[in-house]
């Protein structure tokens, strides 16, 4: 059970973010970033949110899914429900059921957020290139893909090294002439050498935010993915 639980650590948090801060502007008011510019004058970062729904993002009042990850035997589910717009979240997990609000945070809750913060991260990182403060972008075009082995563009973000659960990390996303992402790769601390690489697949529509349900390293014997999704209006 030890090994177990550290398994859960690990993995769960591995690609965990980012950014503990309260809503950005343009995560209250997602029309904002673009309103006054053509698809033509998008940065790549609007890009790939708004190809994934973000104009919908405004009129969301909750957001349920149940986070999953399966190591060969070994499976792990957290699920979620989520109310931007008064920042309240709802953990149910094996052991826990966990009521808090964002803008009240105290220690006995860290865990439980930082928890919250990853899996959403998963869930929604092409709006999080939207939402998070202290990044910094760099784009590449024509590049191999880590798994496919396909030509796809490049987009890496970093984060910046004060704030956070896990500051200083480096995100390559892989995307598409469609700007749906296809692949990413972690690099924690922004090392050189990747720590974690899945693909992204399956997407489904809810609501109008269309989500990558799936994701998989190259061998397959790891998988995240995400079920009982409910997006309200």
């Amino acid at each position: 059970m030890k090994n177990l639980i550290l398994f859960i650590f690990l993995s769960t948090c591995l690609v965990s973010c980012k950014n503990n801060e309260k809503s950005t502007e343009t995560e209250m008011n997602p029309k904002a970033a673009s309103e006054e510019k053509t698809p033509e004058d998008l940065t790549t970062a609007e890009a790939i949110a708004y190809a994934n729904g973000y104009e919908n993002w405004n009129d969301v009042s909750q957001i349920s899914f149940t986070f999953n990850v399966d190591r060969g035997e070994q499976h792990f589910q957290r699920s979620w429900t989520w109310m931007p717009k008064e920042d309240k979240v709802k953990m149910v997990s094996e052991k826990d059921t966990v009521n808090y609000a964002r803008t009240k945070m105290d220690s006995t809750i860290q865990k439980a957020d930082a928890g919250f913060i990853n899996d959403k991260y998963w869930l929604l990182a092409p709006f999080n290139l939207m939402w998070d403060k202290g990044t910094t972008f760099s784009e590449k075009k024509n590049v191999v893909a880590p798994i496919s082995k396909d030509t796809l563009n490049q987009l890496t973000v970093v984060y910046s090294s004060d704030g956070g659960y896990t500051p200083g990390d480096a995100y390559d996303f892989y995307f598409g002439n469609d700007y749906k992402i296809k692949e990413w790769v972690y690099r924690k601390g922004n090392d050189s050498v990747a720590t974690m690489a899945t693909t992204w697949e399956d997407y489904k529509t809810h609501n109008g935010l269309e989500i990558a349900t799936m994701h998989k390293d190259s061998t397959g014997g790891f998988k995240l993915y995400f079920t009982d999704i409910s997006v309200k209006k």
